[in-house]
């Protein structure tokens, strides 16, 4: 755990970053504390992720909609308002979005799968 002073971000000073897809990109704006890490991220249309993603997420959808797709083959909707919550290694998703979406991500450390009963 850090102890984290009160503070405010500044989304417009946060350098985007240009990540490819399989199809279409994704921005990135990324603040990190310790092991928790922040984004603001945005797809383009027709984007889908290049990876299947292991980590865990808070991930709430601030515009548009997205498609969480697991390996299972289970597709997730989620739309303007609703957000979905995985700890580490308990799903392999990946993103998929017709007409981009734009959303705020949260991970760290505190996701981590410790197994506890």
């Amino acid at each position: 755990m850090i102890n984290i002073p009160f503070q405010t971000i500044d989304w417009t000073t946060v350098e985007k970053m240009e990540y490819k897809g399989e199809k279409g990109v994704a921005f990135w704006q990324t603040i990190q504390l310790g092991g928790l890490r922040i984004r603001l991220v945005e797809y383009s249309k027709h984007y889908l992720a290049d990876h299947w993603c292991e980590k865990g997420h808070i991930v709430h959808c601030l515009e548009g909609e997205f498609i969480s797709e697991l390996k299972t083959g289970e597709k997730i909707k989620l739309s303007k308002g609703e957000t979905y919550v995985v700890s580490d290694e308990m799903s392999s998703h990946r993103s998929i979005s017709a007409d981009g979406a734009k959303l705020l991500i949260i991970d760290g450390d505190f996701l981590k799968n410790t197994n506890i009963i």
